[in-house]
């Protein structure tokens, strides 16, 4: 892989898909990414439970996005975030699935992160036609590391 060709198709989804961030990456990307730039962070913007008991990125940085156990949104979420991450920093957001990582690039990009981006599929991905996660898509699929407590 080419670093600027994968940084251009990152790019290139968020355009066609007229999301208000720098880009979508899927997770190889995405830690392709990590491992290419000094200056990438992954944030896992899941909650503490599921850090713990789904597992986790080695080296990512984990703010919840939404407060376990009340699910309410984290005001303290972008003073986490601007104590650990340069605004100038590619910042991949990672969630289960994709949805809060779409919101929390949202923010960080509207909080001046220029290279704010959604990691597609999450952790776990979609559920699969029995209902289970991890099957059909996200990092765990992909086979790139992680931990479990």
């Amino acid at each position: 892989m080419d670093l600027n060709n994968v940084i251009e198709r990152i790019k290139a989804r968020a355009i066609d898909a007229n999301l208000p961030y720098f880009g979508a990456s899927t997770p190889k990307e995405s830690q392709f990414i990590q491992e290419k730039v000094s200056s990438a962070f992954i944030v896992d913007v899941r909650t503490r439970p599921e850090w713990i008991y789904v597992g986790s990125v080695p080296g990512s940085i984990q703010i919840e996005w939404q407060l376990f156990p009340t699910g309410e949104f984290n005001g303290s979420f972008l003073d986490h975030l601007r104590e650990n991450v340069p605004t100038d920093a590619y910042v991949l957001f990672l969630c289960r699935s994709g949805a809060r990582s779409h919101a929390a690039a949202s923010l960080a990009s509207n909080a001046g992160y220029s290279k704010a981006i959604n990691v597609i599929d999450g952790f776990e991905g979609d559920k699969d036609a029995s209902g289970h996660r991890g099957t059909t898509a996200g990092w765990k699929f992909s086979g790139l590391p992680w931990v479990q407590s």
